[in-house]
């Protein structure tokens, strides 16, 4: 081999440099990784804690804590998907008590008809088969339409449209009339905006007809 092929040896620094640098590096890295470690170990006790108060604060929209003794985060149950809840993946059931005894239901169900698309509910059932209220966790109406469908944008805040299923059960509306008065239904409707309403009404009446043919099942099942 020719003299002109071979290439000088790296220059002494240069290699202490390099060796220097990719040593930071590391220890950046390390350093790094363990600030966040330790920092998710202070953190996830607040974080779950946080999401916790959450949750009952959303289930506290549609059922008061005074309705009910028990751990309600401790007491619920999944359940696959269920046509006639709206679902299409497993969603919970929290079933509330009152000194042993089944006070309601708290369902995750969906209107998948709205006028944008997927309507979320959250939906409380009281142990006599009544409605104890209904909200809506999550949509895409249009705004200022159809959006009155829950109540932080109903303009209405005296009464919200969404209230007027609370206390209402197949007792005091018949089975087939749990539909807006346009279908010839029992329910309201805002004028131009009868969709929202109707995807939300008549998956609401639907909920409610599981609630009641499962309401042992729900009740006595295994979590």
């Amino acid at each position: 081999m020719s003299r002109e092929n071979l290439s000088p040896p790296p220059a002494p620094n240069v290699v202490r440099i390099s060796t220097s640098t990719a040593l930071v590096l590391l220890l950046f890295t390390l350093a790094f990784t363990a600030l966040m470690a330790v920092t998710y170990q202070f953190t996830k006790t607040t974080i779950a804690a946080n999401a916790l108060a959450a949750k009952m604060e959303l289930i506290g929209t549609v059922l008061p804590p005074s309705s009910y003794d028990n751990d309600l985060l401790a007491d619920a149950i999944d359940l696959p998907p269920t046509a006639a809840l709206g679902t299409d993946a497993p969603s919970r059931v929290y079933r509330a008590r009152k000194d042993g005894a089944p006070a309601a239901l708290v369902l995750e169900a969906a209107a998948p008809d709205g006028y944008s698309g997927r309507i979320d509910l959250l939906i409380a059932v009281k142990a006599d088969g009544r409605i104890a209220a209904v909200r809506v966790t999550g949509h895409h109406e249009t705004p200022g339409l159809g959006d009155y469908i829950d109540p932080k944008k109903d303009k209405n805040k005296a009464k919200p449209w969404i209230t007027q299923f609370d206390n209402l059960g197949f007792g005091e509306v018949k089975p087939e009339e749990w539909h807006v008065k346009k279908d010839g239904g029992h329910f309201d409707a805002h004028a131009g905006a009868t969709i929202s309403a109707r995807a939300v009404t008549n998956a609401v009446g639907r909920a409610l007809q599981f609630a009641v043919d499962n309401r042992d099942r729900l009740f006595e099942a295994k979590e």
